[in-house]
């Protein structure tokens, strides 16, 4: 009888986090952030451009290392779980990108890579790396190029910029333009065939996240997206 492997929940560790944020920072700060949520989830609901079904666009993007890495390449090999996410100084991020390196074995064993995108320079993207140990690619994505193709993408508020320099970050340190934009935080499955079994984000509400079981579940289920 096989032992049924306990998954790691975003849902559990964000409670976790969101108790921690209420202790660390200023109450003023943290209602400014989660005003800046509120109003993202009303204006972008949608949070990807892409459905099931679609063929995934190929990219090739620079990783921590500032090697070229491109996904139809990848591809080749294996399936890949391609996530985007806003930057290492974002908290919520941060718990994803962990919780997802604890199940990647499990994403591996299903023939699946995982590969997570933001438009951090590699500096700042090998910065995330090692402060989460992630043995995952983490690419690098100026400007959101690669991004407006999957996802929605926003300028981040002023008032958001503001509070982070409050608490002493420089938003603007973490990417090599000045757009000042985002995407929007999202998953995506692609089949070595191209296309997507799997598109979903949790619309523009950044604090919301795809749980891992979630897609550990379309993995198994071995459907190419058609």
């Amino acid at each position: 009888m096989k032992t049924k492997t306990h998954l790691p929940s975003y849902e559990s560790g964000l409670i976790s986090l969101r108790s921690q944020l209420k202790e660390a920072l200023p109450g003023d700060l943290l209602q400014i952030f989660d005003n800046d949520a509120a109003h993202l989830e009303k204006n972008l609901s949608e949070g990807v451009r892409l459905k099931k079904g679609d063929i995934a666009p190929d990219f090739e993007l620079l990783n921590a290392a500032g090697e070229k890495v491109r996904l139809y390449e990848m591809l080749t090999h294996q399936r890949v779980v391609l996530v985007f996410y806003r930057g290492g100084w974002c908290p919520y991020c941060n718990l994803q990108l962990m919780l997802y390196q604890k199940v990647l074995p499990e994403f591996r064993a299903q023939g699946a890579v995982l590969v997570a995108v933001s438009p951090e320079s590699p500096d700042n993207s090998m910065d995330t790396k090692e402060k989460n140990t992630l043995a995952f690619e983490v690419l690098s994505d100026p400007g959101n190029i690669v991004a407006k193709q999957y996802v929605e993408v926003f300028r981040n508020s002023e008032r958001a910029i503001e509070a982070m320099a409050s608490l002493g970050i420089n938003f603007y340190d973490f990417y090599t333009d000045s757009s000042g934009t985002l995407p929007v935080p999202a998953v995506f499955i692609i089949e070595q065939s191209r296309r997507l079994s799997f598109a979903r984000s949790g619309g523009g509400d950044y604090r919301s996240r795809v749980e891992p079981e979630d897609i550990l579940n379309v993995l198994k289920s071995d459907g190419d997206g058609k």
